[in-house]
């Protein structure tokens, strides 16, 4: 299975710390301070557990996402990906944690905004060519594991599918130990 239009959640610690609609102002921000590389904001701070505040880009879209009633920074890769799966994953990943790790220095802030660094939400954005099943599970599970050993430098880590069927396959990621995204960011430049 190619692993395509990919997305990874990375959770908030104190989720309610920093009011959702201050991240409007921090992605338009962004916006200006770039060179076209993002184009909008959505708002939809209105839907409980829904898609937060999301900021626009060709390549892929970021947002303060609250689906599942857990705040987190939802990275979905829009645009084709090279390399192999394992590859992919970890530019997914580290895409991610940039965008993270760049909030928690946002001096808007105030260093409210933490990495919960024990746990992601890996899924795949394609129901066609990856429906939410056993078997799918089993295809990517092994490239899966093997990248995530890896980035919770050897830490125990657990898989597991999402179960609803009419949901979009997604493999949440567990680890026993929790690290900031620094150290994370770090493992994944060594590879």
């Amino acid at each position: 299975m190619e692993l395509q239009k990919l997305s990874v959640k990375w959770f908030v610690e104190h989720p309610n710390s920093v009011p959702l609609t201050d991240f409007i102002d921090i992605f338009h921000g962004w916006i200006q301070a770039t060179d076209g590389v993002y184009h909008d904001v959505a708002d939809y701070s209105h839907m409980h557990a829904g898609p937060g505040i999301v900021l626009v880009a060709n390549d892929a879209n970021v947002s303060i996402d609250e689906s599942d009633d857990r705040r987190g920074l939802l990275y979905s890769r829009k645009s084709p990906l090279s390399g192999s799966n394992q590859e992919r994953l970890r530019t997914v990943l580290r895409s991610g944690l940039e965008n993270f790790n760049k909030l928690e220095r946002e001096p808007k802030l105030s260093g409210k905004f933490k990495l919960l660094g024990d746990e992601a939400v890996i899924a795949i954005h394609d129901r066609l060519a990856s429906p939410n099943t056993d078997e799918s599970f089993a295809a990517v599970a092994p490239e899966i594991e093997a990248v995530a050993k890896n980035l919770f430098g050897g830490a125990e880590i657990s898989l597991a599918r999402e179960q609803d069927g009419r949901r979009k396959f997604a493999v949440r990621i567990k680890s026993s130990c929790s690290f900031s995204a620094e150290e994370l960011l770090d493992r994944l430049s060594k590879n």
